[in-house]
């Protein structure tokens, strides 16, 4: 896939695996989907990134941001992230893609009451969870709506 007639945009990944996260890197940018990746290795920096010293650090262009988050972060896990997102009105339009190894009925339940746009649990096989990626970012950038776009 190359970059047709979508505009690439800002990602905030955040993942505490470094495979994972190098898997996640290496497939975006292959597909070309983002034209920044912020990689965050657990939801603590990744609150402290957003939220630091009461300041919002937003992408250039927040509705197209896409944000993936991590459920196993032992300190602060991603549906904590999910939670303060969600609960932020800076923050809150925001879309937050859960990509996790979490396949627990709960945690996907716990994930859409607080407002995930979506949940994607992670394929075991290297080339299936980079396929997964490039299908998920295509879906995100390509095909998805949302206000405000042009």
């Amino acid at each position: 896939m190359t970059n047709g007639s979508y505009e690439p945009v800002e990602i905030l990944l955040v993942e505490d695996n470094p495979h994972d996260a190098e898997i996640t890197l290496r497939a975006l940018k292959r597909a070309n989907f983002a034209n920044h990746v912020q990689w965050l290795k657990d939801g603590e920096e990744a609150l402290a990134f957003l939220f630091s010293e009461g300041q919002v650090h937003e992408p250039a262009d927040p509705a197209a941001a896409r944000n993936v988050a991590r459920h196993q972060d032992a300190q602060v896990d991603g549906i904590e992230v999910l939670k303060r997102i969600k609960a932020d009105s800076r923050t809150r339009s925001i879309p937050v893609v859960m990509l996790t190894s979490s396949k627990e009925e709960s945690d996907l339940v716990r994930s859409y009451d607080l407002g995930v746009n979506s949940y994607l649990v992670k394929p075991v096989d290297f080339q299936r969870f980079s396929e997964e990626v490039t299908r998920v970012g295509y879906y995100w950038v390509a095909m998805n709506q949302m206000p405000g776009a042009s």
